[in-house]
């Protein structure tokens, strides 16, 4: 229902797809499979069209209002941390290489599961990762703070448009009061960080586990010790990071160098084929002795 509408204003407003998409600005094919269906958008995007589009707020209030994510199924090894997601009152993480699944947007949560999966299990995951950001994206979520490797904005998952998408949803998400990015820049030799990604997941009841990723595994602690030992490591990697406006600065310079990504390259191909081709020119031509003036000589 929410593309059909969707479609429904965006015509009335003499726009293509391509067109709305340039205005948002995302790529012409997530608005299509808004449209179709088989996308679900963030509630950003929602509000974005109704602005663009001049509905009055109609598709935000459509979006409260469904449930995008009747019926999901994580992987097996995965349940127990997205059963903790829904009940947490705070997360702390920290990520390397790949965005979190919280901060992820479809189009990078497909680009990188579908090097994993492919076909309609592809699409069941997508679907399940999405679904457990609507807790920490809507009004009054729990505290969320990350601090993101340096790595996760370099490392390009899909294409430099999917990278800048991405890098364009965390700077919205974190304009949210409950949630803080932090970025750990690289180079910087006395920053410690943690010796791989980790969350920090506290519940209701007060009780706090230390979450970790093996290659298709969750793993779970609650050793006072060992809480006490990452907690103190995430605590002081934080306080040495970028703080969130410095991450936020950085965050849109990656994302101004993914927009002109595509442009680049040709750019870099033309001026190195014109160098061939001035060496290859230089080598053909013919060659001339030439005249070199003797050396004067010095009078007695």
């Amino acid at each position: 229902m929410f593309g059909e509408v969707l479609r429904h204003f965006r015509e009335a407003a003499l726009l293509t797809q391509e067109g709305l998409a340039r205005q948002i600005p995302c790529d012409r094919s997530h608005v299509a499979r808004v449209e179709g269906g088989t996308r679900v958008p963030q509630d950003t995007f929602a509000k974005t069209c109704d602005e663009l589009l001049g509905t009055g707020g109609v598709l935000a209030r459509l979006w409260a209002r469904i449930d995008w994510y009747p019926q999901v199924e994580h992987p097996d090894w995965f349940r127990r941390r997205a059963e903790m997601d829904e009940v947490a009152v705070s997360l702390r993480e920290y990520q390397e290489r790949v965005m979190p699944g919280l901060l992820q947007t479809a189009d990078y949560a497909h680009s990188l599961l579908s090097l994993l999966v492919s076909g309609e299990e592809l699409e069941e995951r997508v679907r399940a990762r999405l679904s457990r950001q609507q807790r920490f994206l809507a009004e009054g979520g729990p505290l969320y703070l990350v601090v993101l490797d340096e790595s996760c904005l370099r490392n390009m998952i899909g294409s430099p448009a999917v990278m800048r998408d991405q890098c364009a949803h965390l700077l919205n998400v974190g304009r949210r009061p409950n949630i803080r990015i932090q970025v750990a820049p690289a180079g910087c030799p006395g920053l410690f960080r943690p010796s791989g990604s980790m969350s920090l997941i506290k519940l209701p009841d007060g009780h706090e586990w230390v979450y970790s990723e093996s290659l298709d595994r969750g793993h779970f602690n609650d050793d006072p010790a060992l809480l006490a030992r990452h907690g103190h490591t995430y605590d002081v990697l934080r306080a040495d990071a970028l703080s969130a406006p410095q991450s936020a600065a950085l965050i849109h310079e990656t994302m101004e160098r993914y927009a002109h990504h595509g442009r680049e390259p040709a750019d870099l191909g033309q001026e190195q084929l014109q160098r061939r081709q001035r060496r290859q020119l230089h080598r053909n031509s013919p060659r001339f002795p030439r005249n070199r003036p003797r050396p004067r000589q010095q009078e007695p």
